[in-house]
């Protein structure tokens, strides 16, 4: 009995560690998109800049100062290595700020199995190495969505605002997300996500090093499954606040709660129409 009664404190104390690390990596990266991800002012005011200056017609903003009547002035952002580290990291920490809730059941699951007697050797670094191997799979997203970022300003596709400058690129993006919440390949990877247990009984590897390769294939399944969802990002404006909240609501819903499949079809569906009509008035 008195071991029973240990074994129970230690998971409790365990999962209590494991709780306020996520809590404290989610709140500080949320800090850190709300501050303005190092933009130079905060994502409140870049939130009005996006929603002001979304151009559909085709026309390049500029990027955001504050101009003399409390609007919004635009002069051209040269793209640098400092400035592309910069966009970088505010898409990564961004990444964490939407994805880590949906992934801490599967995070605090994994940190339960991990601590049973015949696997206690390391746990905590196994839980950690669990985290870090999701998150570097989102970093490999935000790279490319970095890329993308600079390449769609370049062709004027996106203004510096970071909002989309075409009607045509804004119903396409909307079209292709809709489309893909649809498809055999989206409800795969969003079953995964889904049920943690079954992930962790088929994906199950021992050590720092197995834990780290189950966070690369859990992220994969999670960027399988989001990909499309995040690059909307560029429709509503890439630190647009509405946009960032409502797409990690409606990620954790999807995730989380027994229906959630069901509304990823109903969404899909929405997103979908709604690109078709953007679409259909650009022609």
């Amino acid at each position: 009995m008195a071991v029973d009664t240990a074994v129970e404190t230690l998971l409790k104390r365990d999962r209590r560690v494991v709780l306020t690390i996520l809590a404290a990596v989610t709140a500080g990266s949320w800090a850190y998109v709300l501050a303005g991800a190092g933009m130079g002012m905060s994502a409140f005011e870049m939130t009005r800049t996006s929603l002001s200056g979304s151009d559909p017609g085709g026309t390049a903003v500029g990027s955001m100062q504050l101009g003399s009547m409390g609007e919004m002035a635009m002069t051209p952002v040269a793209w640098t290595l400092g400035y592309a580290v910069l966009i970088f990291f505010m898409w990564w920490i961004m990444m964490v700020a939407m994805m880590l809730p949906s992934a801490s059941p599967m995070i605090l699951l994994h940190a339960a199995v991990n601590r049973k007697p015949q696997r206690q050797v390391s746990h905590r670094f196994a839980t950690t190495a669990f985290m870090l191997g999701y998150l570097g799979v989102w970093a490999g997203f935000s790279l490319v969505a970095t890329a993308a970022q600079w390449s769609l300003g370049r062709t004027g596709l996106l203004s510096e605002a970071m909002v989309a400058a075409s009607a045509l690129l804004a119903g396409f993006l909307l079209l292709a997300a809709g489309l893909y919440q649809l498809t055999p390949i989206k409800q795969a990877c969003l079953k995964h996500c889904r049920l943690p247990a079954e992930f962790l009984a088929t994906h199950w590897r021992p050590g720092v090093r197995g834990a780290f390769r189950m966070g690369l294939a859990h992220g994969g399944y999670c960027v399988g499954c989001c990909w499309l969802l995040m690059l909307l990002l560029f429709f509503g404006g890439v630190m647009n606040l509405y946009w960032i909240a409502g797409l990690a609501l409606f990620i954790l819903f999807e995730k989380t709660v027994p229906a959630g499949h069901w509304l990823g079809y109903g969404i899909g569906v929405l997103l979908a129409g709604w690109g078709a009509w953007i679409v259909a008035g650009a022609i």
